[in-house]
């Protein structure tokens, strides 16, 4: 019998440790711009000096999926592009995250009806985390998606469920 044995509580140690990972994760997001159509312009706005991604850890948009661990999927997702989504959200390291900007992105927009082009929402193609609707949304929304995503790492563990 060990000595430090009974002493502490049952997940004290895994706790502490998903508790540090967990700040990591959410306080350095680096996101992968995925801009199809005219979401990315506000995108691209909230990453400019106005409104201080920076704050939040999330400014450093990645250019390659190997070095983000978001994927901000912000336009009009088509069949064509559906494969490239796909293949650059495989590429990214665990964990990942997917960040749905737009009506379009979302639901298919106005060409949800008519279009035969448009995918009627990207969850369709990668599983999705956050949904920020709009047409096209404010960078203000798009702020407090990642937000939320952080709220979603901050309640991640490590630990494995009792059996």
């Amino acid at each position: 019998m060990s000595w430090i044995e009974n002493r502490f509580e049952d997940g004290l140690m895994v706790t502490s440790v998903d508790w540090a990972l967990n700040w990591a994760r959410q306080s350095s997001i680096w996101p992968m711009t995925f801009g199809l159509a005219c979401c990315a312009i506000e995108m691209m706005a909230t990453g400019a000096a106005r409104f201080d991604l920076d704050r939040f850890g999330a400014s450093v948009f990645r250019p390659t999926p190997r070095q983000s661990d978001l994927m901000i999927v912000a336009g009009t997702v088509s069949f064509k592009m559906a494969s490239r989504l796909k293949r650059l959200y495989q590429q990214m390291p665990e964990p990942k995250f997917v960040l749905a900007m737009g009506a379009c992105t979302i639901g298919g927009g106005p060409y949800c009806k008519y279009g035969y082009h448009v995918v009627k929402g990207v969850e369709l193609i990668v599983p999705v985390d956050v949904f920020v609707p709009g047409c096209p949304p404010r960078p203000e929304a798009l702020i407090e998606g990642i937000m939320r995503l952080q709220d979603k790492i901050r309640e991640r563990t490590i630990a494995k469920a009792k059996a």
